[in-house]
């Protein structure tokens, strides 16, 4: 999540300000209590409390690393009127994610942003803990994304991944030469993969990729009115107006889609064709008879698939193309991954998923990448909706929980050399590190009841795309490989070259 304040407040909105100031010191003062608090952070304004500090040019987890260096693992800081825990090592993120303090952060704090991009709460991963939330995760565990329904989608997964590599290969051969933007060359596995799966849209159009940008560059956005309220209706910045326009489009495109398997399903196609998850939610929702899903239909039908599709893509697409820049950075990673698919599976056929549970060095590179570039710096904010305590801390009720997941994955007593790109940490010091160690020390799809339910699913996209990539491919770069911190300023392109025999791309032929 980043921080963005507005253009300078205009006359009227400065008296409210001197107005909030006044309340601001009085509120503070009001709810001291003898309880022993966590310390708090220094720099913060009267009204937007240390939002100053958050909207300046270096990234927010950044900024909260360096606070933490100061203040300690767990620390307070103000978001306007409202009060939020830091916490920043492995032991204080174990204490917030188990038992009850993890029930107590199970809610999520609401935005402008949030409320406008996810049908007003009705995307689960930002409603409200309570019956919605607990009813539309279990329904995705069990439909979407349990050990059984993974399984069945298996050959989604490995037929886009193939004619991926077909598709590559095609260009090397009419071309000559095949020279690829990498973010927008994943983008197309995990967009295709995921709508798919989810909407059963065998390929996705410019249009929804261009729309799903605009969500991004607006959902972490925390407005004027997030830190006072009464100014939502002067709307500064103009933000509320391109989160509504941006809604409007995702709504109108997933509108569209459902009405497709509304006739479908109408016409009784839908058993003569493949399933998706909006074929089932279609038919779980028909009649509205769960109380707990206490929104319209079509409502929770476009909101969940979102939610899924816009979860997945940007985690799965970012990490791929940092793992891409970090191999060209390492060709001894790329040496040793190599010689364990050609031991493994050789030059004879491509990779398939069953593979996997035998390429532990394929693994170790997906976790490492995880470890040191995954999207989510901040693990979603939580918020707490009942008193508890924290590395012996009182912390009130309505405090917004972040976890600085950049700052534990870079915790130099746990991971030695933390910015080394290192897989074989994960086959010795940290060999039985994976989604279901308790040890809290690697965390990139969360942890507790708000964790990711796409985790599995994500690693195994990620972990067939790399194997299928160095497998089929040398990679390369046209010039000096940039820094690792100018992916996000200026498209990384890469040289691909086959390395299998031509007959394995199940293309074109050379010179054919």
């Amino acid at each position: 999540m980043e921080f963005f304040l507005p253009p300078p407040i205009t006359a009227l909105a400065s008296i409210f300000a001197f107005i909030l100031f006044l309340y601001y010191f009085h509120r503070k003062n009001t709810t001291t209590t003898n309880k022993r608090s966590p310390p708090e952070a220094g720099g913060a304004w009267p009204l937007i409390g240390h939002l100053r500090l958050l909207s300046g040019p270096k990234p927010t987890f950044k900024v909260l690393g360096v606070l933490a260096d100061k203040h300690g693992p767990i620390f307070a800081i103000w978001l306007g009127g409202r009060r939020a825990l830091v916490v920043s090592n492995s032991k204080m993120a174990k204490e917030c994610f188990t038992g009850s303090t993890d029930k107590a952060f199970s809610n999520r704090p609401k935005s402008v942003a949030v409320e406008n991009l996810s049908y007003n709460f009705a995307n689960f991963a930002h409603s409200p803990y309570g019956p919605y939330w607990r009813e539309m995760r279990k329904i995705s565990a069990l439909e979407l994304f349990s050990n059984h329904r993974l399984g069945m989608l298996r050959h989604v997964r490995e037929s886009v991944v193939q004619n991926w590599v077909k598709n590559t290969y095609d260009i090397w051969v009419k071309q000559g030469i095949c020279l690829v933007e990498v973010k927008k060359w994943f983008d197309d596995i995990t967009f295709n993969i995921i709508v798919r799966i989810i909407a059963g849209k065998k390929e996705v159009d410019e249009d929804f990729r261009e729309v799903v940008r605009e969500f991004f560059k607006l959902i972490g956005v925390l407005t004027m009115a997030d830190a006072v309220p009464f100014l939502r209706r002067l709307d500064l910045g103009g933000y509320e107006n391109k989160m509504k326009k941006t809604a409007k489009k995702l709504d109108d495109i997933l509108q569209d889609w459902l009405d497709e398997h509304k006739r479908r399903k109408n016409f009784d196609e839908a058993s003569e064709v493949e399933k998706d998850f909006m074929d089932v939610l279609l038919e779980i929702l028909d009649g509205g008879k769960n109380e707990a899903l206490n929104f319209d239909a079509d409502i929770i039908n476009k909101a969940t698939c979102l939610g899924l599709i816009l979860g997945g893509t940007h985690t799965i697409t970012s990490t791929l193309a940092w793992v891409v820049e970090v191999l060209l950075k390492n060709p001894q990673a790329v040496k040793k991954a190599q010689e364990e698919l050609d031991m493994h599976i050789g030059q004879q056929r491509q990779v398939e998923e069953s593979d996997i549970k035998n390429l532990v060095y394929i693994q170790a590179i997906t976790k490492e990448a995880l470890r040191l570039f995954q999207p989510p710096k901040l693990i979603l904010a939580r918020e707490n909706t009942e008193d508890c305590i924290v590395g012996g801390y009182h912390v009130s009720v309505g405090t917004c929980l972040f976890v600085n997941l950049w700052k534990i994955h870079n915790d130099p007593e746990v991971w030695p050399e933390p910015l080394e790109f290192r897989p074989e940490r994960f086959l010795t010091t940290h060999k039985n590190v994976d989604l279901r160690d308790k040890q809290f020390e690697w965390l990139p799809f969360g942890s507790g009841r708000r964790m990711c339910p796409a985790a599995s699913f994500a690693i195994q996209v990620m972990q067939l795309t790399i194997a299928s990539l160095v497998h089929a491919f040398e990679i390369a770069t046209p010039t000096d490989v940039h820094s690792l911190s100018n992916l996000q300023e200026k498209p990384l392109e890469v040289l691909i070259t086959p390395r299998l025999p031509p007959e394995l791309y199940g293309g074109l032929l050379f010179g054919v």
